[in-house]
């Protein structure tokens, strides 16, 4: 069985299962997708995650925001926040983090938003997936700040093995997504081989991000199997053994997830 650990089903391009959601999560289950994590990254679509993890059985949720779908100049409010993760299928917290890539000039205001995701993370001991880009030091610095009692994950690794090997060490999972098949990804695969069998997960966060042979595509949950199909080759492992491993992982990180 795999699980894909980050995918936005509310924001899926469903043209090529003729617009029906139920449809797509069919072809990615006819695949061995056992379970999805669906991501929450603003207070708009809180509730649209939450209603589909209560419609399917295998999807469970995360809420938060996003550090680029920050309200300009403000953090969300920690009373909004842990009134929405106090949720049965809500089992993580973000996703979160820096994002200095496209906006660095909101640096302050996303390590404040930041802040207060880890500070939920605190008081309700859910696992907080962190995004991160051109953020390093930053990113690392706040972990350390938070010092979480608990695990946590760094999604949509696209960074150095220095980073991930500092994440490690702070109790984090790597997660990989479609971006270790590309073409110029010569220094993500380095950094895919070195991560312990039992800190990686695998992702797609469709609808973005497709892998190859679907690049440029719009991406699908079912597009997870590509992801550790070219993972397990790029390890030297089965591709079942990586299944097996990955799902593993997943139901440790996230133990409130219904994965069976």
């Amino acid at each position: 069985m795999l699980v894909d650990s980050h995918c936005h089903l509310d924001r899926l391009d469903l043209a090529a299962h003729q617009g029906s959601l139920d449809a797509a999560l069919d072809a990615a289950r006819a695949r061995g997708v056992g379970h999805f994590l669906c991501i929450g990254v603003s207070a708009d679509n809180a509730a649209a995650v939450k209603a589909l993890a209560e419609r399917y059985a295998d999807v469970d949720c995360s809420v938060g925001v996003h550090p680029l779908d920050l309200e300009p100049g403000a953090a969300p409010a920690l009373d909004w926040l842990l009134a929405e993760l106090n949720h049965p299928h809500v089992v993580a917290i973000g996703e979160t983090g820096l994002d200095y890539h496209y906006e660095p000039q909101a640096a302050q205001a996303q390590q404040e938003a930041f802040r207060l995701h880890l500070h939920a993370a605190q008081l309700t001991g859910k696992p907080v997936i962190v995004h991160t880009r051109e953020a390093r030091a930053d990113t690392l610095a706040l972990l350390r700040e938070a010092a979480l009692p608990q695990a946590g994950v760094l999604h949509c690794f696209t960074e150095d093995w220095a980073m991930a090997r500092a994440a490690l060490d702070l109790g984090f999972y790597i997660s990989l997504s479609g971006i270790v098949t590309f073409r110029n990804a010569g220094a993500l695969r380095e950094v895919a081989r070195q991560v312990p069998a039992d800190r990686l997960l695998v992702e797609t966060d469709s609808p973005y991000l497709a892998p190859v042979p679907y690049r440029g595509k719009p991406n699908l949950p079912e597009y997870v199997r590509e992801v550790a199909e070219y993972l397990a080759q790029l390890r030297g492992v089965g591709f079942e053994t990586l299944a097996e491993q990955t799902s593993a992982n997943f139901k440790r990180l996230f133990p409130l997830a219904r994965v069976d």
